[in-house]
């Protein structure tokens, strides 16, 4: 499975921004994805995980009531919204993909088996 991240851009404080993965193929039931990101001089770290049907999400505590992570079966694609973005939010955003008996909603980068190039949000203040 490939994964093609896209939606960055450079936006204020309180902006909002949404990002896309596409897959390459169709994706199963048995899948999870997830995003994570990585600041300059930073750690990678995780920002939000959902079922491939949509039902189950997991958000990391600095997102949560900000970020809106979906999946769009039809499409093949999964979506993270943005919103109330601050300049802590700056970094390259990468999204990823796994398969669970049942989801789990990982915040482990190294559990999940496809990930794809980056996307770049850019928050000023």
């Amino acid at each position: 499975v490939q994964l093609q991240a896209s939606g960055g851009g450079l936006v204020q404080a309180g902006g909002s921004l949404r990002l896309s993965c596409a897959a390459s193929e169709r994706i199963s039931s048995s899948y999870s994805m997830a995003w994570f990101r990585q600041a300059p001089g930073k750690e990678r770290e995780f920002v939000a995980a959902v079922s491939w049907s949509g039902g189950s999400k997991n958000y990391a505590d600095p997102v949560k009531g900000r970020f809106t992570v979906s999946s769009d079966s039809a499409k093949n694609t999964v979506y993270l919204q943005m919103n109330d973005l601050k300049p802590d939010d700056t970094a390259v955003h990468y999204c990823v993909a796994g398969v669970w008996p049942q989801f789990c909603g990982s915040a482990l980068f190294s559990t999940y088996s496809y990930w794809g190039q980056g996307t770049l949000v850019t928050v000023s203040s």
